[in-house]
């Protein structure tokens, strides 16, 4: 004979401190949890989101950023014809030559943070076709302005359009502001790279070159004939397997959530176990009498599981809602999450709670309800009628 359902829901509601105590427990670890995982998660979607399958990167060899890389413009001229590079309705090679510099920002509430500055030309935006103003025009060539990514945009000061922006020697008017799905272009800046060469007394003046490859051109083939090219030491890949690797960074956060679920969930684990130990010493009385009316002990250790189980359940449900709320309340207030990137720069992700993160939490949560409860749930379920009516 089982127990009902509503047997254990009765026994939560009947020790509201001892059932409380325990639901904040799990909650506790179920929101930290989710907020590390959700950083994790927001960091990924941010890089992966950045890239276009279409384009390739091309840098000096040796080079695993654009901050660490210099290329000539006599490379960018024996390089722009190569067979497979796509072409714009003029005519001219979608390549986009680019240079990267990371001076200090001031952010609004004055601290201090390195920017990534990305110096490109006429043909940025038709290479990197998700970036897209939304707010103000383009920058034109040689006049000092420049367009600022949405996660920059009011983070700094002067980094709204009509007003300047201080950064290496000189001042820059924001006249437009853009988006490109939530990627890692909208942490940048960006103007005119003969500007920001010359601002950067950079000798070289680029860093990188983005380029459209043309459709059905080999893609390996073109990678592989642009680093054998004997006058250059240049390499390409892929500009999502470029933004892959710079997003490993985010696989040392996931190391960090396994040590902090693995102690957190221990914790929880004792807490819920001393919880129902002590729930199993104050009611003998009750297991006896249960006991007593024929309900068998596999009955009662599924009944102190399932009571387990459902503390769990409203832990996480408490946990997840706070987390939730927690992680729009900390973007909306700081304007996103400031994380240093490889470029040495300031990534702003926007952190998010996403469905897969609550999903480890649930794990999490359900698990500590298993484990934490059965131990008690046993002994309870051992208890010899005549032993828990003489104890009582």
């Amino acid at each position: 004979m089982a127990l009902p359902l509503s047997y254990s829901v009765r026994s939560l509601f009947a020790r509201k401190l001892r059932t409380g105590l325990t639901i904040a427990v799990i909650a506790l670890v179920v929101i930290a949890v989710s907020l590390i995982l959700g950083l994790a998660s927001s960091l990924r979607r941010t890089l992966a989101s950045s890239g276009d399958p279409r384009n390739l990167v091309i840098m000096r060899k040796g080079s695993d950023n654009d901050g660490s890389s210099s290329l000539t413009l006599q490379s960018l001229q024996d390089i722009r014809f190569f067979e497979g590079i796509a072409r714009g309705a003029d005519g001219e090679p979608l390549l986009s030559p680019e240079l990267v510099s990371q001076p200090f920002f001031r952010t609004r509430d004055g601290g201090r943070e390195n920017v990534l500055v990305r110096g490109v030309e006429a043909t940025a935006l038709a290479v990197h076709e998700d970036v897209h103003i939304v707010e103000g025009r383009m920058f034109a060539p040689s006049a000092g302005e420049a367009i600022v990514g949405r996660g920059v945009a009011g983070r700094y000061a002067g980094a709204s359009v009509g007003e300047e922006l201080e950064f290496g020697r000189g001042r820059w008017r924001v006249v437009g502001i853009f988006e490109s799905r939530g990627s890692s272009y909208e942490s940048e800046v960006w103007a005119d790279a003969r500007q920001v060469a010359a601002d950067a007394k950079r000798l070289m003046p680029y860093s990188s070159f983005r380029v459209r490859v043309a459709d059905g051109t080999d893609m390996d083939a073109l990678i592989r004939r642009i680093g054998d090219d004997p006058r250059h030491a240049l390499e390409a890949q892929r500009e999502v397997d470029y933004y892959a690797e710079l997003g490993e960074s985010a696989s040392q956060i996931y190391v960090l959530v396994v040590f902090v679920a693995l102690f957190a969930g221990i914790g929880a684990m004792l807490g819920a176990t001393n919880t129902l130990y002590a729930a199993v010493q104050a009611r003998v009385a009750e297991i006896g009498t249960l006991r007593a009316l024929g309900f068998s002990r596999a009955a009662i250790l599924r009944s102190f599981l399932v009571e387990s189980l459902l503390t769990a359940g409203l832990g996480f449900a408490f946990g997840a809602v706070i987390a939730v709320a927690l992680a729009a309340a900390i973007s909306a207030a700081l304007g996103g999450i400031s994380w240093g990137a490889e470029t040495f720069t300031t990534n702003v992700i926007q952190l998010r709670v996403g469905p897969n993160d609550l999903a480890a939490a649930l794990g999490l949560a359900l698990a500590i309800g298993v484990i934490g409860g059965f131990f008690p749930a046993r002994r309870a379920a051992n208890l010899r009628p005549i032993e828990a009516l003489r104890k009582a």
